[in-house]
């Protein structure tokens, strides 16, 4: 698996470089990376010259807040991990939202 987050460092953090803000630690799933795809984001193609293998599900990824809400209004959300989520993302996503897409502690 790539190491993720916005500095390829593996937390979900953020900061004015990162405009998309990749804060929402999500565990893939076939159904989101598919509407990832749709969106013109295809997180499963291996991208060598990146050192990125490729997205699979069950894989661990820092999504960006805003494509995780499009994700959730379109029913594809992937399950989160809260305490890798950074708290930054409940500008734009109710807390409410995050919980009952949270895996299990």
């Amino acid at each position: 698996m790539p190491m993720t987050g916005y500095w390829r460092d593996g937390c979900c953090e953020s900061g004015p470089e990162d405009m998309s803000m990749h804060t929402v630690c999500a565990v893939m799933t076939a159904e989101f990376l598919a509407f990832s795809v749709t969106m013109g984001n295809d997180l499963t193609s291996p991208r060598p010259e990146y050192g990125f293998p490729g997205l699979r599900p069950g894989d661990r990824w820092c999504l960006s807040v805003m494509r995780w809400a499009e994700a959730l209004e379109n029913d594809v959300a992937p399950p989160v991990v809260l305490n890798a989520t950074h708290e930054a993302c409940l500008e734009f996503v109710e807390a409410q939202a995050l919980l009952e897409h949270a895996l299990p502690v």
